[in-house]
């Protein structure tokens, strides 16, 4: 987003982040209430830091987040409307520095108060005129000036807002590029990478337990449910193969194959850990608990925009975390896919192909025609 122009950023910003605007150019209501939600949020957000203190972890991190999925609105309304966003927030696209507010609430902490307020009551006056187009303009003028006013008070920098939004939201709705995804293990020896295709075998025997199996050896622990109500749980290992081959990684599957990557001390240790398998572990079982409300993801084209931002937290400080939110949208939609087959069948083959980022499901003693 470098450029010669101390305004282009935005202009880089609102010809990138239009492709992600799914709703006609002639919707204005749920880009209004879009809006109303965020600036809910952002007065949330930040009030619980300022409520909670320290016990509010990654406060800067999620009101920032907050406040870019409010301007992605604010954008979106202010091009519905004609209104030349540039114009608007000319002055905040200077380098000024920050007030690094968030680290001095006790200054600031009552002003922030009647901004917020301030920012909310001029939403639900865009919220009121939304059937005149001129009084429109003007509450969104007017909206973009709070949130501007409210944005400053917290000492967060403009740019790294706008940034990040937009990043955070190309990962989630543009179409993947290949040849742009990471491969984490590319460099490492092959018998310390992934395999860039497997099949596994699961099965489960009378007792209930599922076994696994890669290459004729039978790997890790047999697996039951654990839970009162059969739920399919005893065949979770299916996500780990899901992010292994879409993602490129799972440090639980490594450890299964035992193929981590060991002739580097410090990735073996950070990213192939015993911490990094119980990140994925409770992401999965996480995940899992969210997906028994949705048929696990049965007849679903996507997933969750929130749920997407909730695993971005997850996994931060792992190297999956460069991995767009696109790109997990399509671990977590094949995995599911080929669990409910598993489960439908107790048990079957996982076919893994990381050259092709997918996942699917075989019948036991089906050929494999591809």
């Amino acid at each position: 987003m470098d450029s010669d122009t101390s305004i282009s950023f935005l202009r880089q910003y609102e010809l990138s982040i239009e492709k992600t605007d799914r709703f006609s150019k002639d919707e204005i209501t749920p880009i209004l209430m879009g809006l109303y939600g965020e600036v809910g949020s952002i007065m949330a957000t930040s009030k619980k830091y300022y409520r909670e203190e320290k016990a509010y972890a990654g406060h800067r991190t999620a009101v920032e987040e907050e406040f870019g999925d409010a301007f992605w609105y604010l954008s979106a309304l202010c091009r519905r409307l004609d209104i030349d966003i540039e114009s608007v927030f000319a002055e905040k696209t200077e380098d000024k520095g920050t007030l690094n507010a968030l680290e001095s609430k006790s200054t600031v902490s009552k002003e922030l108060d009647a901004a917020l307020i301030d920012l909310g009551c001029a939403v639900t006056e865009l919220l009121k005129a939304k059937e005149n187009i001129g009084l429109l303009k003007n509450e969104a003028l007017n909206v973009a000036c709070l949130y501007s006013s409210a944005l400053e008070l917290t000492g967060l920098e403009f740019r790294k807002v706008v940034d990040d939004n937009l990043n955070k939201t190309l990962g989630r709705f543009s179409e993947l590029d290949r040849s742009k995804l990471e491969d984490f293990d590319a460099a490492f020896p092959v018998d310390e990478q992934l395999p860039r295709h497997f099949e596994i075998y699961i099965t489960q025997r009378k007792s209930g337990l599922s076994y696994l199996k890669w290459n004729g050896v039978f790997i890790g622990d047999p697996l039951t449910d654990n839970i009162s109500k059969p739920d399919g749980y005893r065949f979770h290992d299916v996500f780990h193969m899901a992010h292994a081959a879409v993602l490129h990684w799972s440090p639980t599957f490594r450890s299964l194959i035992k193929q981590k990557r060991k002739s580097d001390p410090a990735t073996d240790r950070d990213q192939d850990g015993g911490r990094a398998i119980v990140v994925e572990e409770g992401l999965t079982a996480w995940l899992f608990s969210y997906a028994q409300g949705l048929d696990n993801f049965e007849g679903h084209s996507g997933v969750s925009f929130d749920v997407l931002k909730t695993i971005q937290k997850f996994i931060q400080g792992y190297e999956v975390e460069r991995c767009p939110l696109k790109l997990w949208e399509n671990a977590i939609l094949q995995g599911y896919a080929v669990f409910r087959k598993m489960k439908e069948n107790n048990g079957g083959i996982v076919v893994g192909n990381r050259d092709e980022r997918t996942l699917r499901y075989r019948p036991i003693g089906e050929r494999d025609e591809s």
